[in-house]
């Protein structure tokens, strides 16, 4: 992990990463499965290579303003909008074990689901030395992602690539109108809205996978 100093921490510079990956295991084509931070790094590759995507499965990966929730998000807007005190302040509790263990338990109807593993361990790495100013730079260029929208849209409609969206309906982070609108554009898009929260594969697991793998087994025939 390079300090922020050594490298650009951008959404972008990520994307640059996986795309390098790819290329030199040598995989040209391949279903996308994007979550959170992952659906903006997603979204880059099938905007510079479509013809490499074969299927994009998204839980609770946003691509729609209508996924955004209001109450997670102004904290994090007002952040980009001005860097005060006042607002670095405020984001930084989202790096915190209260707010790490909130985002996997808020909307899990079963709790004792979710092992406290989960997040003592993303804590244990977020608590790494000089890790907060990387998530404070990716916080902010999150602001790079929602513009990209309307170009992720049309190459939906245009390229029609098989959807599936398995979403944890009670996420407060991307609510269920965030799946809800990739039928927008794709209208045979596969939209399954789960009882479960953002990490919804700590209480859903099974679910989930048993939609991908049915999911996957008839549109890779095809494609």
């Amino acid at each position: 992990m390079p300090s922020i100093d050594e490298f650009d921490y951008t959404f972008d510079a990520l994307t640059d990463l996986t795309a390098g990956l790819l290329d030199q295991l040598g995989v040209a084509r391949y279903a996308i499965y994007v979550q959170d931070y992952g659906a903006p790094i997603g979204w880059r590759l099938a905007l510079a290579d479509p013809d490499a995507i074969t299927a994009i499965i998204t839980q609770n990966g946003n691509g729609y303003d209508a996924g955004f929730i209001e109450s997670f998000w102004q904290t994090v807007w007002d952040y980009q909008q001005a860097q005060t005190p006042e607002t670095e302040a405020a984001i930084r509790t989202a790096l915190t074990l209260d707010a790490t263990r909130w985002q996997y338990l808020s909307g899990v109807a079963d709790e004792s689901l979710v092992s406290p593993d989960t997040w003592h361990h993303d804590v244990a790495l977020l608590s790494r030395p000089g890790n907060d100013a990387i998530q404070l730079a990716l916080f902010r260029d999150y602001a790079t992602n929602p513009p990209l929208y309307p170009a992720l849209h049309h190459y939906l409609r245009r390229d029609r690539p098989p959807v599936l969206a398995v979403w944890g309906k009670n996420d407060p982070i991307f609510g269920p109108d965030g799946a809800r609108a990739f039928a927008e554009d794709v209208p045979d898009a596969e939209i399954h809205l789960l009882d479960g929260g953002h990490f919804l594969l700590e209480s859903a697991g099974d679910q989930v996978t048993e939609l991908i793998q049915d999911f996957l087994s008839r549109v890779m025939v095809t494609r």
